[in-house]
């Protein structure tokens, strides 16, 4: 799932900073969660640093379409994403029902194509933000193609600046494997989530229409997903190498390791999951 929002879904903005409320409940603890439980035994680590109220933006690299039903397995409070609008608009029965779940669990509509629809979506995640809510972000604006990380989109550091919400990076970890890209339903391996540290932004505080400062800012969320993920860094967006992809052209490879921002290279290694009997470890 990634960023933008549909003037098609008929869902107000009130309704959807509020996140899923008793469905989202009932999905997680009776309905679906368990299952997902079950099926990939996932496993975490740092979700001591998710505040345990107020507002806080979970910024996430995008491997897989089930990211977005992993990572509230792990957290003890409800999290609001946005996704794609073409989760809102399919026809038929099937597609009344997507639209329904999606709706039911708070996610917030995008479209893709930028503009006010993407404004509108970001608005509505801003008044999540303010109520005290949990937001999840993709700044990668959709899932990578190749698991390796993209270059963040800037509108993760525009909520961070104008809520003045912290921003904590999350790494997930083998969804991709999970989940290629093709594959509608999931094969049942475990799975992982590292969360880091708040970021704390208050120092550019008033400096949200500053494009250079979102950049530093995106560049710096970008920088901690890589150190937590241990993923190689491409300093394109994940778009434009999808396209490129479907162009038929061979993927960008780059020639000497890169980080955001023209920062070194982190020595890190991507995470491993704990010892299977580590019971703590489990969501």
């Amino acid at each position: 799932m990634s960023a933008v929002g549909s003037a098609h879904v008929r869902r107000s903005p009130q309704a959807a900073a509020r996140g899923g409320g008793l469905f989202y409940w009932l999905m997680k603890r009776v309905m679906v969660g368990p299952l997902l439980h079950l099926i990939f035994r996932p496993w975490v680590r740092g979700v001591e640093h998710v505040p345990a109220d107020g507002g806080a933006i979970l910024a996430s690299n995008h491997l897989a379409v089930i990211d977005s039903f992993v990572l509230p397995l792990v957290l003890d409070r409800e999290i609001v994403f946005i996704g794609k609008s073409e989760y809102f608009t399919g026809s038929g029965v099937k597609g009344r029902l997507k639209a329904g779940f999606f709706r039911g669990v708070g996610t917030i509509p995008v479209d893709r194509s930028g503009g006010k629809a993407s404004e509108a979506a970001l608005n509505t995640g801003l008044k999540r933000l303010q109520a005290g809510g949990l937001f999840g972000i993709y700044p990668e604006g959709t899932r990578s193609p190749d698991g390796r990380l993209y270059r963040g989109k800037t509108g993760v550091a525009r909520l961070a600046l104008e809520s003045g919400s912290p921003v904590i990076p999350v790494a997930m970890v083998g969804t991709n494997v999970a989940q290629p890209i093709g594959q509608t339903i999931p094969k049942p391996i475990r799975i992982g989530v590292v969360v880091g540290e708040p970021l704390d932004f208050s120092r550019y505080k008033g400096m949200e229409n500053d494009r250079f400062i979102l950049r530093a800012v995106t560049d710096e969320i970008m920088y901690a997903l890589m150190s937590l993920s241990g993923q190689e860094y491409v300093d394109v967006y994940a778009a434009t190498q999808k396209a490129r992809i479907a162009a038929g052209a061979a993927a960008a490879e780059a020639d000497v390791p890169r980080a955001p921002g023209g920062r070194d290279v982190p020595a890190v290694h991507p995470p491993v999951p704990p010892e299977e009997d580590d019971d703590a470890s489990l969501g």
